[in-house]
């Protein structure tokens, strides 16, 4: 029998529980969420006149957590209205229903006894071949097995998701001796497939994998920084993503998780773990115990490490902690002369080498603090796991590292590293040792544009799972690389498929970019079967390049402004009606020329997670890359002849008038910048295979080059007196400035056709030539360069 989840039933409605809730529903599944029934009713809903019988009083646990799952920032759900997914009740009415479940995930309490209490009730309802798990953190997952039935006990294990569940990517499954294999097998690529984990099958051992290791280096922070005199601003520069971690680095992370629940964490292990080499590191230094004490728990109690206050002038500063005498201060400016070095340097391996070689106190801290993980880690094999590829998938998924500590390692260089290690009292496990002694000195490689890592029982290197299922373009590097500049790089996929990556900074697109784009569609019609454009940076593109922008317009060479949106209006069209199919792939911020570029794909294969939209008026222009033209197709297209067509234009234009960004691919489709044709790819790590995979498919169901549009529908001058009344409305009610209004008219006057006297039918190059003569026009404006000045320096808009 081939298993699937249709619905979901999760016990437990706090913050785990109905943000799992949440991302099930997200991705297709009917849930039910269900919580205790209050011990009494409320004064206000007693006021209401409710009763201990009424199902508002009786599900108000579920019901309230769902509606803070609606309601959280980042949101839980790609759409709110995908909420309608999933139905609260309590564990007293509405536990018989759990029988429909194909998946009952148990998020209670962090309690042995109230957990087994919980399962003694699913046993009793549960249909037979249903799948139980558990989202404990840390209680071992085999004691929650005793009294259950056989059934039971055969589809039951730990399912550990990471907060929240939309973003942070690990889901480690904890199988127990006695877990069917095939259950085990399901979840992992369930959770892959479905819900978009990296899934990484864990020993139960306490706190799995990451938080094993994470909170290992999270507790050893705080122990060397009190060795090296370093303060709290000091060590989030230092532990941020100058070395490839989170912006959120250390304390920051720390106010986020809440202190009380890295001590309750910390303190689990330290008393899990007797024998532990690093127990000690696990103890909990009293400035902390003190905050806790203090009810300084980080951001849900507003203070922590850090502390957000209002200044006289009503703007806000914030604070940090002095760890010695528990007083906030104003945050310092850190500098290190290491960090100072690696300011210019893009390259997170050459950071490191950099770092690593360093003479300053920021490097004496980097190296203890990466020598003691690599000791830690290393010596955790074959305790936490057998291979080094799930610890670093672990902390890679559930602490958003770039690098996990072997892959470190590797960069730093193995056999140097470990000698420092050897002589600072630091030792690497034998096992590292016995492998260096062999003449093995990484811990992976590449091959054939495949990974591989070394297998410790058989002292050889095995390809990584994931290898046979991602496209990981780092792998292709070596030998798959056809072509490339500063700006971008052309691979090839396989099966006659090219890949376009770009590689420039934050991926903006520029006249390099533009430029290389054309010669690979020219390379591609030359024979190949189709392209994918995408690449797996943070962000797929956050659009055009500025810089050059306010530099040309700076010297008023409106020519070369014209010759730019020219040339980016050929790409996109080539894009469009190449003779070989195109997919795009965006995923992280797609903004301005991204998401022009990403409207002209014959097919968009979205990560979930795309932040996707046309911003240009927030530096006061216009989406002139084919963005204003394609957003007007596509909104008079879904208006039949004879019909109304305004409502379908104006939004359109608010969309694009007021810079919107969707939250999601998801809810990109209702905005019409995703099509509803197009496809999702949940988990980022396969959307490049999902891609090439729908590339393949345009060419053998018979590519047919399409052809450029001579019948877009325009309203004219009437059309365009309705929007501009709009616009108008909206600067009488100050909710758009002076700019703003001019702005956002050449932005009607392009949708509308012009100065035409009458509803008429134009074609794309009608509006792509308006697009670009407002563009230039706009250039010449001193408020445009000074809001692209401001977004260079700040990266945030200016309202002039």
């Amino acid at each position: 029998m081939k298993r699937t989840v249709r619905k979901a039933a999760i016990l437990g409605s706090g913050v785990m529980g109905s943000r799992i809730a949440a991302h099930f529903a997200n991705n297709g599944v009917d849930v039910l969420l269900l919580d205790i029934v209050p011990k009494s009713l409320s004064d206000d809903e007693t006021k209401k006149g409710l009763t201990a019988e009424s199902p508002a009083f009786r599900n108000r646990f579920a019901k309230s957590g769902l509606e803070n799952a609606v309601k959280s920032n980042p949101a839980a759900f790609y759409r709110a209205d995908l909420a309608s997914r999933v139905k609260t009740g309590n564990f007293e009415d509405n536990f018989p229903e759990i029988k429909d479940a194909d998946w009952i995930l148990e998020a209670v309490i962090e309690n042995l006894d109230i957990k087994k209490s919980v399962f003694e009730k699913v046993d009793q309802f549960r249909k037979p071949g249903s799948i139980v798990s558990t989202n404990t953190s840390g209680i071992p997952v085999h004691f929650m097995l005793e009294g259950r039935s056989e059934d039971f006990r055969k589809n039951f294990l730990g399912t550990h998701f990471f907060n929240p569940p939309r973003y942070l990517k690990l889901l480690e499954v904890i199988p127990t001796p006695e877990t069917d294999r095939a259950v085990v097998d399901f979840i992992l690529e369930y959770g892959d497939l479905f819900l978009g984990k990296s899934t990484v099958e864990c020993k139960d051992t306490p706190d799995f994998i990451a938080n094993r290791i994470g909170v290992f280096g999270m507790m050893n922070t705080f122990k060397v920084m009190e060795q090296l005199g370093l303060s709290v601003d000091e060590v989030d520069k230092l532990t941020g993503p100058v070395v490839g971690r989170p912006k959120s680095a250390t304390f920051r992370t720390a106010d986020i998780v809440g202190l009380d629940t890295l001590v309750l964490v910390a303190s689990h292990l330290y008393e899990a773990l007797p024998s532990d080499e690093k127990r000690e590191v696990f103890k909990i230094p009293a400035y902390l115990t003190k905050m806790v004490e203090n009810k300084w728990l980080g951001d849900k109690t507003k203070q922590g490490f850090f502390k957000k206050v209002k200044k006289e002038d009503g703007s806000s500063d914030i604070l940090t902690l002095d760890l010695k005498t528990l007083e906030y201060q104003p945050k310092k400016k850190v500098s290190f002369p290491t960090l100072e070095m690696t300011k210019p340097v893009d390259d997170l391996n050459i950071r490191l080498k950099m770092i690593y070689m360093g003479m300053d106190k920021a490097a004496e801290f980097f190296k203890i603090m990466a020598e003691d993980l690599f000791s830690y880690a290393s010596n955790r094999i074959p305790e936490i796991s057998d291979d080094i590829y799930k610890i670093d998938k672990a902390l890679r998924g559930g602490f958003g590292w770039d690098l996990g500590p072997f892959e470190t390692w590797d960069v730093l260089g193995v056999k140097r590293v470990v000698e420092n290690m050897e002589k600072n009292g630091r030792p690497a496990a034998s096992w590292v040792k016995d492998m260096i002694a062999a003449g093995i000195t990484s811990f992976y490689q590449r091959k054939d544009g495949k990974r591989y890592f070394y297998d410790i029982p058989s002292k050889s290197y095995c390809l990584v799972p994931d290898a046979e299922k991602y496209i990981f373009l780092d792998d292709l590097r070596t030998n798959k690389v056809i072509e490339k500049n500063a700006a971008a790089s052309l691979f090839d996929l396989g099966d006659g498929v090219l890949g376009l990556e770009f590689h420039s900074k934050m991926n903006a697109i520029g006249p390099d970019t533009v430029g290389f784009v054309l010669k690979a569609l020219d390379k591609m019609e030359a024979g190949w079967e189709g392209m994918v454009i995408g690449n797996q940076a943070p962000n797929f593109s956050a659009g055009a390049n500025l810089a050059l922008l306010l530099m040309a317009a700076n010297e008023g060479d409106y020519d070369e402004i014209e010759l730019m949106i020219r040339q980016f209006q050929k790409m996109t069209m080539r894009v469009r009606y190449s003779n070989r199919p195109v997919v795009v792939a965006p995923h992280g911020l797609t903004l301005g020329g991204g998401c022009e570029l990403t409207l002209h794909a014959d097919h968009v294969q979205a990560a979930a997670e795309t932040y996707i939209g046309l911003v240009e008026v927030g530096v006061g222009l216009i989406p002139a890359g084919g963005g204003t033209k394609e957003m007007t197709l596509r909104a008079m297209d879904k208006v039949a002849d004879g019909d109304v067509a305004l409502p379908n234009l104006r939004d359109a234009f608010m969309i694009m008038g007021t810079g919107k960004v969707a939250t999601s691919a998801h809810e990109a489709i209702p905005m019409g910048i995703i099509r509803p044709t197009d496809s999702i790819s949940v988990n980022k790590d396969r959307q490049i295979t999902d891609a090439k995979r729908q590339v393949l498919a345009l060419a053998q169901e018979g590519y047919k080059q399409p052809q450029p549009r001579t019948d877009i529908r325009v309203l004219g001058k009437a059309g365009l007196a309705t929007v501009k009344a709009s616009i108008y409305l909206m600067w009488m009610a100050k909710q758009i400035t002076d700019y703003d209004k001019v702005v956002a008219e050449k932005l009607a006057y392009i949708m509308c056709g012009g100065n035409l006297s009458e509803e008429t039918r134009v074609s794309e190059q009608y509006l792509l030539d308006l697009e670009r003569e407002a563009f230039v026009q706009l250039c010449g404006e001193r408020r445009t360069l000074e809001r692209i000045q401001h977004m260079l320096k700040t990266g945030k808009p200016l309202r002039n």
